[in-house]
């Protein structure tokens, strides 16, 4: 249905449409929010020239436009003049690049510790981002060996960008971070492994394949245990340096505390110390740290203990004895399972002995835990309540097997019973057949 209306500007009258259905719906301020939702949008981003002009070249000039949006800055509303200096919002590349306004444009390497840290260093401006952040990267990192290398004019030496990447940094719990624990290892050895890059300084490049081969490359990288230690938890990150013969020790306490605290005790730490020896590193090596074995220790070919100790010495009786009292109690727990396992397969009933089996392997855990006493006496205590465990087991497994033999010689006994009973009474029920004549 239409009717005539007289236009806006004079004229005849003209056909009216029909009003749209959503005149008196209310739609129409929903509408009108669509249709200006872009041109807010637009007024409310802030010119950016830098990114307007590098997005329209081609190459590495405009490779930063397309790898920041992944930025973590941009996420937090930094932009190129954050780190570049200058003004983005003007055209004028005169203007838009002057020095006079703080356009640095390509940042001088020796600078760029520094300038990270002019925001990383502030707490009042990290905080505002992340309130638990550390503020202490950039005097951790002026104590390390890469500072210093820089400092000196070593402009091989790492510094934010090659451990954090430039234009598309991470944090470093994202898993595409290059510095991700899964992915840390990889970045340091992007130098340490570049015989290339590392030559003419005086530490080998083949850290990376050792580790590699270790139990802590396994954890990390296999079992996906991010806790597992890599280069930075030995080294440190931002404040990199090759652990001292004196400090090693305590590195690896980190972790392991109670190890740390045996050898402290034990007669070779002052021997260690002495010799200027590194601790753990001299039994288990730093980079390729294989899982530890019983075959560490002792007097046979592969034991570490002859590396040192010869026929004669307390120390190399000391090892031999410690071995042999272990295998003696490994042995006593292999046999004691052994004798749990026969009764549960005759169906008896050993859930008790086996816990208290379970007591008798942390038995033999700890006694391997206390060769880093390096104390044939401490391991004996262990070994010793190990043992006594072991053979109550045993015991308890050789009752119920002969509880189970007790079981069957009763069994067939009453099976015995049962025929002759049944034959009995078969024969009974002959005899009255015949005597009734029957067939």
């Amino acid at each position: 249905m239409t009717s005539l209306s007289a236009p806006m500007w004079g004229g005849p009258p003209g056909p009216r449409r029909a009003p749209w259905p959503g005149h008196r719906s209310g739609l129409q301020p929903f509408v009108a929010l669509l249709l200006t939702l872009p041109a807010l949008l637009l007024a409310q981003s802030p010119k950016n020239s830098c990114v307007e002009c590098h997005a329209a070249l081609d190459g590495a000039q405009a490779k930063p436009t397309q790898l920041f949006d992944r930025d973590i800055h941009k996420k937090a509303g930094l932009s190129c003049q954050d780190c570049h200096g200058g003004d983005p919002s003007t055209d004028d590349m005169q203007a838009s690049m002057n020095r006079a306004r703080g356009f640095l444009g390509k940042i001088d390497r020796r600078s760029i510790p520094a300038r990270c840290g002019r925001c990383h260093s502030d707490a009042a401006i990290i905080h505002r981002f992340k309130p638990q952040q550390r503020v202490d990267q950039l005097a951790q990192y002026q104590t390390s060996v890469h500072a210093k290398r820089l400092a000196s004019g070593d402009l091989r030496a790492a510094t934010c960008i090659d451990c954090h990447s430039v234009h598309d940094i991470r944090e470093a719990r994202d898993a595409e971070s290059p510095v991700h624990p899964l992915r840390l290892p990889e970045t340091c050895a992007r130098c340490h492994a570049d015989a290339a890059h590392m030559k003419g300084y005086t530490i080998p490049t083949d850290q990376f394949d050792k580790y590699r081969r270790s139990v802590h490359w396994e954890a990390l990288a296999q079992r996906g245990d991010l806790s597992a230690p890599s280069c930075a938890t030995c080294h440190g990150s931002h404040g990199a340096a090759p652990p001292g013969v004196a400090s090693v020790s305590h590195v690896c306490g980190t972790c392991h505390v109670v190890f740390e605290n045996l050898f402290a005790k034990s007669p070779h730490k002052k021997a260690f110390d002495d010799a200027g020896l590194g601790a753990c590193v001299v039994c288990h090596s730093n980079h390729e740290v294989a899982k530890p074995t019983l075959a560490l220790v002792g007097v046979e070919s592969g034991a570490v203990c002859v590396n040192c100790h010869t026929p004669g010495d307390k120390g190399f009786a000391a090892a031999g004895r410690m071995r042999s009292r272990i295998e003696e109690l490994a042995a006593s727990l292999r046999s004691s399972d052994e004798m749990l396992q026969r009764a549960e397969r005759s169906g008896m009933e050993v859930s008790e002995a086996r816990l208290d089996l379970a007591t008798g392997n942390e038995s033999l855990i700890k006694a391997k835990v206390d060769l880093h006493s390096f104390d044939p006496a401490v391991v004996d205590a262990s070994v010793t309540k190990g043992l006594t465990t072991a053979q109550a087991v045993h015991r308890a497994g050789e009752r119920a097997l002969s509880e189970r033999d007790y079981r069957r010689r009763g069994l067939a006994l009453s099976l015995v019973t049962i025929a002759v009973t049944m034959a009995g009474l078969w024969l009974a029920a002959r005899e009255v057949e015949r005597r009734r004549g029957l067939p």
